[in-house]
């Protein structure tokens, strides 16, 4: 993924960073590979990693890389509704919210 691709943020580090952005890109093909998980379900995983963590930015990363990918917008819709019981009907909801910012513009 080239920097103007990226959330601006991270495209800022990878054009100020390119060696930290190469090794951070490596460890996460590494981990990628770690295992059995198809693709969709290590999309839903990182997803749902980037609601617990409360990052809107990472939530509209993966929710984009989702749709482009295939993921149905129900799936991912889903992933705020299990994150209630856990983290909370707040965090939830705002999980909620930002999945919509990107699947209300597709």
């Amino acid at each position: 993924m080239s920097p103007q691709d990226l959330p601006s943020g991270a495209g800022k580090v990878a054009t100020q960073y390119p060696e930290v952005w190469e090794a951070f890109s490596r460890l996460g093909k590494a981990c990628s590979e770690s295992g059995p998980l198809d693709a969709r379900t290590r999309r839903l995983v990182k997803l749902a990693l980037s609601v617990g963590a409360g990052s809107e930015g990472a939530v509209h990363s993966h929710m984009r890389r989702a749709l482009r990918e295939g993921v149905e917008p129900e799936a991912l819709k889903q992933v705020a509704m299990l994150a209630i019981p856990t983290i909370g009907l707040p965090a939830g909801v705002a999980a909620l919210t930002w999945i919509e910012d990107i699947t209300d513009k597709e």
